[in-house]
């Protein structure tokens, strides 16, 4: 089926989904679409209720709940098999929960509100022998633009990302950086109100690093409702204002990032030196974190003696830095999941 004809299907169903969703007085009665005809998105967000998923024995997701608020960037944080993939996959239908509920904008999410979501799945899922330009286009017109705004967007899309001299090239003769560049160009092709990232940062160069971090808040600032997940904790602590720590399908910690880190009891100390020398000192009440040349980190129990500390910092070298600090995301990680 062609691009036209399939955008043609869409737009036939969305009339009759309207027009069903209608009360007596020919008002939408509810869900995702109505609520953006009526007001495009509120500060309610996407808001994730009570969602348990099963696999058999397996419980992926227990009572999981979480919300990504409009002009926010919320980094979802677990181990391996926590159930992070689950948990967006249930925002796009593409697994259905055994208890719960996903709303936008006050809503129960239905097809309508998914055309105003981006995804970026973890396992990349575009055509490689299709030309990019062709491809983007092409997945535009699935989100429901017409002709015109597709190829406005993708052109769009294609400056930002440094990606206009190729867009006539197959997506299987570039870089593994700039394929993934052009899958998140899918996701953002149609402008949408959620974007939804599984692991963008996998795999980029520091300059590919630093031009997704830069685009992740471009559209935060715009209003955009930004969620993704990242094993590279350092990332997403410069990039989100809210994280949430799920834990064998449970939510372990959520919250403002800069409320959880000035709400922990935990206080750690950054010592620095001239020079290259390693300290690692053995002082009760005081754990060694890491240690490099001319850095060390510590973390202090309330009872540490900072006097006695900068004193046997002195003895080691010349001191240049000796500084409390707050947790950092890695700190409060560990702390969540308990490992």
């Amino acid at each position: 089926m062609t691009p036209d004809r399939l955008t043609a299907e869409r737009m036939r169903g969305k009339r009759i989904r309207h027009r069903a969703a209608a009360g007596a007085g020919g008002e939408p009665t509810g869900g995702g679409a109505a609520c953006l005809e009526r007001g495009g998105v509120s500060d309610r967000g996407l808001e994730m209720l009570g969602i348990a998923v099963s696999y058999g024995d397996l419980v992926a997701l227990d009572d999981c709940s979480l919300t990504v608020r409009p002009g926010r960037v919320l980094g979802l944080l677990g181990p391996n098999g926590a159930g992070k993939t689950t948990a967006m996959r249930c925002i796009f239908g593409l697994v259905r929960p055994d208890r719960g509920v996903v709303r936008w904008s006050g809503f129960p999410v239905d097809r309508e509100a998914r055309l105003r979501f981006g995804y970026m799945p973890e396992e990349r899922g575009l055509y490689p022998h299709m030309r990019v330009r062709a491809q983007l286009e092409y997945l535009a017109r699935l989100s429901g633009l017409d002709r015109r705004s597709a190829a406005a967007g993708v052109e769009r899309w294609l400056k930002r990302l440094g990606l206009q001299e190729r867009g006539e090239a197959r997506l299987d003769a570039l870089s593994h950086g700039n394929q993934q560049r052009v899958q998140l160009a899918a996701a953002l092709v149609h402008d949408p109100a959620l974007l939804v990232l599984d692991e963008p940062f996998a795999g980029l160069d520091p300059l590919g690093v630093e031009a997704l971090s830069a685009v992740i808040g471009d559209l935060a600032r715009g209003g955009t409702a930004v969620l993704f997940s990242s094993h590279q904790l350092d990332l997403v602590e410069h990039v989100c204002q809210d994280v949430v720590v799920i834990d064998r399908g449970r939510v372990a910690m959520q919250g403002e990032l800069e409320r959880l880190r000035a709400a922990s009891s935990r206080r750690y100390l950054s010592v620095g030196f001239r020079g290259t020398s390693r300290w690692t000192p053995a002082f009760e009440h005081a754990r060694v974190l890491g240690a490099e040349p001319g850095h060390t980190r510590l973390e202090l129990t309330d009872s540490a003696d900072l006097e006695a500390l900068v004193t046997l910092a002195r003895s080691a070298g010349h001191v240049t830095r000796f500084s409390l600090e707050p947790p950092a995301l890695s700190d409060l990680f560990h702390e969540a999941v308990g490992r």
